[in-house]
């Protein structure tokens, strides 16, 4: 499925958990890192300016639907993909490679964050093996030399799949990075998700989830941080339930 983002075009390569499932494990048996995106309104919004963040995701291999409207424009165009959110799919892909013997890296949040997230990841998916915690400092840049450090040290301590929580355009622009420097390593953006593995963020309830209403969660809870965000998000909406349509 495909998206317009200004005058870019940005594609849903992956549609479902079984063909994302079937991904990682030939990377893993082949020993081939890869970088994961999930795509959303606000990545939309934010890829229709040229730069970093557009040429970052370009260079993803796997990209999902994160975000219920990018569900809807996919059945509008009759091209349907599953709702794949970065939080969601944690635990999953814990559990693949736990099976393959795949030691896990984490990377941003806070010390205390990743640590959290690491114990729950433990001891909820047996014979997982984090291997490595980083939590890059305040402005960061994904693009420095602080970047390429954090992505060799990932590399020495064996890392073979590493979950970034650094936000967007942060994560995705360091698992462009990645792909270069360590490309044994699988590069997973899950944004806020290690947060609510570690319980430092609230995630909205299953039902709130169900009705589509996680982002009206998500408002309330920080409205000066969301309400931009959102705001331009939604005006762009109507264009790209427009243009799938037309796609049908």
């Amino acid at each position: 499925m495909k998206f317009r983002a200004g005058d870019h075009e940005v594609s849903v390569t992956i549609d479902s958990w079984p063909a994302l499932d079937r991904a990682l494990r030939e990377r893993f048996a082949a020993g081939e890192g890869f970088a994961l995106a999930t795509l959303n309104l606000d990545h939309l919004t934010k890829l229709r300016e040229p730069g970093p963040f557009r040429a970052a995701y370009d260079a993803q291999d796997l990209v999902t639907a994160d975000g219920n409207p990018i569900v809807w424009c996919s059945r509008l165009a009759g091209q349907p993909v599953d709702l794949l959110p970065g939080s969601d799919m944690i635990l999953p892909i814990c559990r693949i490679a736990a099976e393959m013997e795949v030691p896990l890296g984490l990377v941003g949040s806070t010390d205390d964050s990743l640590a959290g997230a690491a114990a729950t990841l433990e001891e909820l998916v047996p014979g997982l093996r984090v291997v490595s915690l980083i939590a890059p400092p305040m402005g960061f840049d994904p693009e420095g030399a602080a970047a390429d450090e954090i992505l060799k040290d990932l590399a020495r301590a064996g890392v073979r799949l590493c979950f970034l929580a650094l936000g967007a355009p942060k994560q995705e622009v360091l698992s462009a990075r990645g792909r270069r420097i360590a490309p044994e390593i699988g590069f997973a953006s899950i944004g806020a998700g290690l947060d609510f593995l570690s319980g430092q963020q609230t995630r909205a309830p299953e039902w709130v989830r169900r009705l589509a209403l996680e982002w009206l969660w998500r408002l309330l809870g920080n409205p000066r941080r969301m309400a931009a965000r959102y705001g331009a998000a939604f005006r762009d909406l109507p264009v790209h339930l427009w243009r799938s349509w037309r796609m049908r």
